[in-house]
């Protein structure tokens, strides 16, 4: 890797020591004393290296002329001090191989700015790009402070599974999978007989891995999911995605209280680390992606405060009352369900730091959020952070058979359907909380990009699932 050998001779302090380098060419310039200014970069830093090539390297007049942008080269040379302005060394080249050709004439990527949705086009090749090389960095980095944050504290990491015969939340909003020739029953016109189907009753991707890992937050403790969920909503806006990543802890014995400490206590560990393990491309982010640079400023906002706990009907006044000044899209009622519009404006515009929402309407959650004795809403949390307003949504699981029964019914649920679910209030049943995070909103919170899919390797979307 470029970022730890050049790393390692830094800290060596040794001009001249050898090292041998493999990547990309980003840019070649040529002198007219017959040697070459090339820009390697292999992806493990946002820095490129410059390589020195002279014509004293074996086979130099001949294979410069391959050292394209967008070919793979191997270099072995010397570190040496360069004379270069924001640079502190370089590498002169003894020997030079190139190991894959890019035609100049066809490579998408040449040295100019691209859009973001050019680079949706081209997936294959935009990870070689300063921005999504990036992107990817810092995916690798959160995907690591998450299964830190869990793990140092005793959280057993369970793997739900990706097929599944439960709706979660209920919206069925479910992606069907079957082994039945759906051309053939649709020219048959005869009803589905899901008895000739491989798992012999209807199966679709998963929305959640939450009911699976209430299972064993019943049974082994503290647990949490991390995995790929699938939700079939035909919504072609820069906050949804078809195939998401979701981060799903479940605690026994949490109160709604515990599990709004746990969620705070996450965020800030996450993004404590990116900015540790990503300086150079969270400044990045911040210089370039950001309009107004004030993506490191918005991050560090999110670490110094503590989260505001406020109630959903004390939100809902608070928004009614904000002024002649302040115009909604969408109006705000009790029971309505808040918009991102609304999430901002009390986390960038009343309070200026992030705000937990809780208590919300029984009639806008899932059948499985704990029912207040006010008989009006639900034991369930939202985290509110800056610039993209929901990042987690959670609650106090329902533990009581009678009403997780009742609220089942109330949401045109089949408790035969969830057997094994209603089970776990039949032995043992016990208080616990869990929450969940999509994965893709965290990287476009501390990224600072402005639609969901660059923060994926490969989105899909409504009428798109290339690559």
């Amino acid at each position: 890797m470029l970022r730890m050998k050049v790393a390692q001779a830094l800290k060596s302090g040794q001009d001249g020591q050898a090292v041998d380098l493999r990547g990309w060419v980003r840019t070649r310039r040529d002198s007219k004393q017959a040697f070459s200014f090339v820009e390697l970069n292999d992806g493990s830093c946002l820095a490129n290296l410059q390589i020195v090539i002279d014509a004293n390297v074996p086979g130099y007049a001949d294979a410069i002329k391959h050292v394209t942008t967008g070919a793979s080269i191997a270099i072995e040379g010397e570190i040496k001090d360069s004379p270069a302005k924001g640079q502190r060394v370089e590498v002169h080249a003894k020997s030079l191989r190139v190991l894959g050709e890019a035609d100049p004439l066809k490579y998408p990527l040449q040295k100019k700015g691209h859009s973001m949705e050019f680079l949706r086009e081209i997936a294959h090749l935009r990870p070689r790009t300063n921005t999504f090389g990036a992107v990817t960095r810092v995916r690798n980095a959160a995907s690591a402070a998450i299964h830190h944050f869990f793990q140092s504290r005793g959280f057993v990491y369970i793997q739900s599974p990706v097929i599944t015969t439960s709706d979660c939340e209920g919206a069925g909003q479910m992606f069907q999978v079957t082994t039945l020739d759906l051309h053939k029953l649709a020219a048959s016109g005869k009803p589905v007989n899901f008895e000739l189907d491989f798992f012999a009753k209807p199966a679709s991707l998963t929305v959640s891995g939450q009911l699976e890992a209430e299972i064993f937050a019943t049974s082994v403790g503290d647990c949490y999911t991390f995995g790929p969920t699938f939700r079939a909503e035909n919504s072609n806006t820069t906050r949804h995605l078809a195939e998401f990543w979701m981060v799903e802890p479940e605690m026994p014995f949490y109160e709604l209280t515990d599990n709004m400490q746990l969620a705070e206590s996450f965020i800030k560990s996450v993004i404590g680390d990116v900015l540790k393990n990503c300086e150079a491309d969270m400044a990045f982010f911040n210089e370039r992606i950001d309009e107004k640079h004030e993506l490191l400023t918005t991050m560090q906002n999110i670490l110094d405060h503590e989260f505001i706990r406020l109630p959903y009907t004390e939100a809902v006044e608070l928004l009614r009352n904000s002024g002649q000044n302040q115009k909604f899209e969408f109006q705000v009622e009790w029971g309505c369900d808040l918009q991102s519009e609304h999430e901002r404006f009390l986390t960038e515009q009343h309070f200026k730091q992030p705000v937990i929402l809780f208590d919300y309407p029984r009639t806008l959650k899932p059948f499985y959020m704990r029912c207040n004795d006010d008989g009006k809403t639900v034991r369930a949390m939202d985290v509110l952070v800056p610039r993209v307003g929901e990042i987690i949504g959670g609650s106090q699981r329902e533990e009581r058979l009678d009403v997780l029964l009742e609220r089942m019914k109330e949401c045109h649920l089949d408790p035969e359907t969830y057997w094994w679910y209603v089970d776990l209030r039949r032995y043992g049943t016990v208080p616990h909380s869990g929450f969940g995070l999509g994965f893709e909103r965290l990287i476009q919170l501390v990224t600072g990009l402005g639609n969901i899919r660059d923060c994926i390797p490969f989105p899909r979307v409504p009428k798109s699932a290339d690559f």
